[in-house]
């Protein structure tokens, strides 16, 4: 499947100041449908779902939801156009080229270089998370929380129970105090306790490693879409996620502390669950109907105890299906994919261009181009990959000469399948692995392999000549071209 290369109509309406906001710009822009008519959160609604997002459908606010009095909005991010809304951007690349300017800023020369950059650096400052007295998110306040209140969806057949998937989990590094803001699934057990699934690699559970057994964390659902998708970003510890977000929106985000821990939140979300992770604590959570397609099985996690529930007045619950590909998270991952290319370019600047395809589930496969310049740049690529965050979990990566289209998964396909000699071209490594890649011998870790699918130089261990691909000249597609009128063949939309 090949990826639009032409701009996506989404900015111009500004960022969204909260949930709400960007409610009505869906509204607007015909990107939402209402529905009235009563709705199962168990099970029927991941299938409406599930329908709509394949379908390439719109955005769905369920208005009567069994069991709970509040709205759900769902699939707010499940097409281009809406992630490219979301981010006030005219295509999902135009984000990294913001970041690009930003790390290329150099040290100013002459006059009118320094007031662009003290301009620039004022623009940096104002990124920053400003914490106010007070929040629309605490309009309600329960201190006697019930979890079971909040539509939370039962999204497969088998899974262990209800999960709250779309949260923007906040939590306090005990060393240094600095603000982590992760996205991390949250199983509901009963009215005031839930799972944590903090996985072995993410930051809130490092919190909790390097804590006294216990960390107090806060939950938020609902905010507006530029810091929902900042929960998701792949970014270092030293880097505030609400700084981020900030950046994002061009103006920062509000945060307010909470009424039983000490972790602020969005002021402006819909709801806030406060309480604390206990380390001691460890219960069996799942299965779940996960990203991967499959069902993660069992295993151990730390219980979330809620110690209270804030919200506005008439709250609206977010969240987010996960399964079978297409599904919401694929233009989440895909937002991340061309945002930080060149933040990774920064690093390895061998590489051309990369596209983590839908069939690859995020972390299964990573086609990468390159523009060789000695023999075996190809698996130096590879090698570069596996040392970058979380492109090291990669269990497939597959690099391809600068002229072909990563994102043309067919094309990249016919150059594999074409120029890969399995002994000559293959690379076998063994590391940590994603803790869902099933496949895996043990659990987070396993073999990764990467294909050199690129034209092989001589010293690559070729002893042929390389055959040059069998194109026709321009003058004669130039020719046909002109007489193409002439010729009366009709190709239609063919």
């Amino acid at each position: 499947r090949r990826r639009p290369r032409q701009a996506v109509p989404g900015r111009g309406a500004g960022v969204s100041r909260d949930l709400r906001d960007w409610v009505e710009r869906l509204r607007k822009a015909g990107e939402l449908a209402e529905v009235t008519a009563p709705v199962d959160p168990r099970l029927e609604i991941t299938e409406i779902t599930d329908r709509v997002t394949k379908a390439g459908g719109p955005a769905l606010l369920f208005r009567n939801v069994a069991g709970s009095d509040m709205p759900v909005l769902i699939n707010q991010f499940g097409t281009e156009r809406r992630m490219c809304m979301a981010l006030d951007a005219d295509s999902l690349d135009a984000p990294g080229n913001r970041i690009k300017d930003l790390i290329e800023l150099q040290p100013p020369q002459g006059l009118l270089e320094k007031v662009k950059a003290l301009g620039t650096l004022r623009e940096l400052a104002s990124f920053g998370a400003k914490t106010v007295k007070a929040g629309a998110c605490q309009e309600v306040v329960h201190t006697e929380p019930d979890l079971t209140r909040l539509p939370v969806l039962t999204c497969w057949p088998d899974d262990g129970g209800p999960f709250i998937t779309l949260p923007l989990v906040f939590s306090r590094d005990p060393v240094t105090g600095a603000r982590n803001c992760g996205m991390y699934r949250i199983q509901v057990v009963d009215e005031r306790t839930a799972m944590m699934h903090w996985q072995i690699h993410k930051d809130g559970a490092a919190h909790l490693r390097d804590s006294e057994g216990r960390a107090e964390v806060a939950v938020a659902i609902g905010t507006d879409p530029a810091t929902t998708y900042s929960a998701t970003a792949p970014l270092p510890p030293a880097i505030d996620e609400m700084m981020f977000a900030g950046f994002l929106r061009g103006r920062s985000v509000e945060m307010v502390k909470c009424r039983t821990v000490d972790v602020e939140v969005p002021a402006n979300a819909e709801i806030v669950l406060e309480g604390y992770v206990d380390a001691n604590d460890v219960r069996p959570e799942g299965p779940f109907g996960d990203h991967t397609g499959f069902y993660t099985p069992v295993d151990d996690y730390p219980a979330f105890h809620v110690t209270a529930i804030t919200h506005r007045r008439d709250p609206i619950y977010a969240t987010t299906v996960v399964g079978l590909p297409p599904q919401e998270d694929f233009w989440l991952g895909k937002a991340t994919e061309r945002m930080f290319l060149p933040l990774i370019r920064t690093s390895v600047p061998d590489m051309v261009d990369m596209n983590l395809p839908l069939e690859g589930v995020f972390h299964n496969c990573a086609i990468v181009s390159v523009k060789k310049r000695y023999p075996g740049h190809a698996k130096k690529l590879m090698n570069a990959v596996w040392g970058l965050g979380l492109l090291s979990l990669t269990r497939c990566v597959v690099v391809v000469d600068h002229d072909v289209d990563v994102h043309d998964v067919s094309s990249v396909a016919f150059h594999a399948f074409s120029n890969v000699d399995p002994k000559r071209d293959s690379l076998v490594v063994e590391g940590p692995v994603d803790a869902l890649d099933h496949a895996a011998p043990y659990f987070a870790y396993g073999s990764k392999i990467g294909f050199d699918a690129t034209r092989k130089w001589e010293g690559e261990g070729v002893v042929r000549p390389w055959p040059e691909k069998a194109l026709m000249s321009d003058d004669v597609r130039e020719r046909v071209t002109a007489r193409w009128a002439e010729l009366g063949i009709d190709l239609g939309n063919r």
